[in-house]
């Protein structure tokens, strides 16, 4: 599935840090596992930690359709989010010295609750083949009937990054 982009809003203060290429902001939205989901309850931040699958612009995530997060989506479909990859701890002789290796994203966008067979369906295989699942997948009736898909479209997103990076990569933590 080929994914389009979108542009990233100027709104870093450090743009020496912004990430700006779009194909390591894609990567990033590609390869990461976990994304974090923050929502508005009654004016109080909720934030929940998710895995997810990412295309055509959006992150689709699996749900129970009952409890807080739907009851806050149900009233406010837009979201803010946070994924990131790559992070290692620079140690240093003196404390403050310290630092870290890291790249992140972060997104904002609107949530629609997906009921439809067929849309869980595609939801669910978006989310398979991102954690490496390709082939053909056959899921349980009645837990594809419990469960919601949310597809969290992305209308801006911008990455932030830390450390040297012209140094290889180092593992995901």
């Amino acid at each position: 599935m080929t994914c389009p982009r979108t542009t990233p809003p100027k709104n870093m203060r450090r743009k020496d840090k912004e990430i700006t290429d779009r194909s390591i902001i894609d990567e990033l939205l590609a390869t990461a596992r976990v994304c974090r989901i923050a929502l508005v309850d009654a004016g109080e931040p909720y934030i929940v930690p998710v895995n997810y699958g990412y295309c055509d612009n959006a992150l689709y995530v699996h749900s129970a359709a009952a409890g807080r997060k739907m009851d806050i989506l149900r009233r406010n479909n837009r979201v803010c989010f946070e994924i990131e990859s790559s992070i290692a701890i620079i140690e240093h002789p003196e404390p403050c010295h310290w630092g870290v290796r890291a790249r992140s994203l972060i997104g904002y966008g609107r949530v629609e609750i997906l009921t439809d067979r067929e849309q869980k369906r595609r939801g669910l295989d978006i989310i398979m083949a991102h954690h490496g699942k390709t082939d053909a997948n056959v899921y349980n009736e009645k837990q594809l009937t419990a469960l919601v898909i949310l597809k969290l479209t992305i209308e801006s997103v911008v990455g932030k990054q830390l450390g040297n990076w012209e140094e290889s990569a180092p593992a995901d933590s």
